[in-house]
């Protein structure tokens, strides 16, 4: 498993934060079987042919033009009437095989070690995570020089990919953006191939082309880190301001020149406040990391109370929840809710925290509680107030 710590000693921990996160490229060579258990050729063959993945979430890809369905799929309907395309296997090879790569998106949905792998990224980073799948059997190129408009943490499984970085030719380009980067010239900044166990890190807007010429197949996942912006901030910033009378009153576009001067001075007034505190950007992080849903799962078959069953295994489900303290009064802020306990509950909810499944009777073991509070404190999380942030399962 690889989990928030385990991230931090492979990228270089708060060196890694301080110094190159958004900032440069790195590279980190590993042994080739440093990734092992988190995704298969097994597993990957399960997962298509077990889901319906349709495209664009499965696609394929060749010299940057997405590949057109029809050469790969065939139209189904079900005796619902409900339409989809399925895989046709033998032009599914073919199109991989004539230079084609394949792309799966949000795998970290559907299996669990990159799911846990991606919930220890998203700890480490605090923000948002999405785990991509790339595979190709060729030196064609799938597609072309680019740039992503997020960071990647790119782990190679097996085989060998070609990965030539010319850096940014704009400065933190934005999925919505008011220009467009231009091509890079020249030979690359750097010319790397990886090979399985390798992992890169690289920041969005570096150009970047990528080909599997080693003479393998390749089978790589990409980590996609969500972006926070200024623009992000500042969106966030409003909506504290919404219970102010200023940010509710309509804007006076047709009111006197004076007028419509004073209001916007108001609002530059109320906002400046704001950003003006001192920890702003600390109450910011915060918010988002308490209110993110996380990645929620039902805990089926128990829909109310737990019962006091020692075996039940439960995991916090929202990696950037947060646990505070006040006197007698101990707070649990995840998935938009806040819970909270008394003072005896802290060893259990500090237990919950990382994430790691942990049975009700080592929480009970922790906190010196009896099984069946444990099991109805347990219980007020799955019931929830706005949310369900525990997984349980026997």
């Amino acid at each position: 498993m690889i989990d928030a710590a385990s991230w931090a000693a492979r990228l270089g921990g708060e060196t890694f934060l301080a110094q190159t996160l958004f900032r440069s490229h790195t590279i980190i060579k590993g042994n080739a079987d440093a990734f092992a258990g988190l995704l298969s050729w097994d597993d990957l063959n399960a997962l298509i042919a077990s889901r319906r993945l349709e495209p664009p979430r499965l696609r394929l890809s060749r010299d940057g033009v997405e590949v057109p369905l029809h050469r790969y799929t065939l139209p189904v309907t079900t005796r619902r009437a409900v339409s989809w395309r399925r895989l046709e296997p033998a032009a599914f090879h073919e199109c991989l095989a004539d230079g084609s790569s394949l792309v799966v998106d949000s795998v970290d949905d559907m299996h669990d070690p990159l799911r846990q792998a991606a919930e220890g990224l998203e700890r480490f980073t605090g923000t948002t995570v999405q785990v991509n799948v790339y595979a190709s059997w060729t030196a064609q190129e799938g597609f072309g020089i680019h740039w992503d408009d997020h960071d990647v943490v790119v782990l190679q499984l097996y085989g060998a990919k070609r990965w030539r970085l010319y850096g940014p030719t704009r400065q933190a380009p934005a999925w919505r953006d008011t220009e467009v980067s231009p091509e890079p010239e020249g030979d690359p900044l750097a010319d790397e191939v990886l090979t399985a166990g390798d992992m890169l890190y690289l920041p969005r807007g570096w150009w970047h082309s990528v080909s599997a010429d080693q003479g393998t197949s390749s089978l790589h996942l990409t980590f996609g880190l969500g972006t926070q912006t200024g623009a992000d901030f500042l969106n966030w910033a409003v909506d504290q301001l919404r219970s102010d009378l200023a940010l509710r009153l309509d804007v006076p576009r047709f009111a006197p020149a004076e007028e419509q001067a004073a209001y916007v001075a108001t609002l530059r007034t109320e906002l400046a406040g704001l950003l003006n505190e001192p920890r702003i950007i600390e109450r910011w992080a915060t918010s988002i990391d308490t209110t993110h849903p996380g990645r929620l799962r039902p805990s089926l078959p128990y829909v109310s109370d737990l019962p006091p069953n020692p075996a039940i295994c439960v995991r916090l489900t929202c990696p950037r929840a947060h646990l505070g303290r006040n006197g007698d009064v101990v707070t649990l802020s995840a998935a938009g809710t806040a819970w909270d306990f008394a003072a005896p509950a802290h060893p259990i909810l500090s237990a919950l925290l990382p994430g790691r499944p942990v049975t009700l009777a080592e929480l009970a073991e922790r906190a010196s509680l009896p099984l069946t509070d444990v099991a109805t404190l347990v219980s007020t999380l799955v019931q929830g107030q706005a949310a369900t942030v525990v997984e349980v399962a026997l």
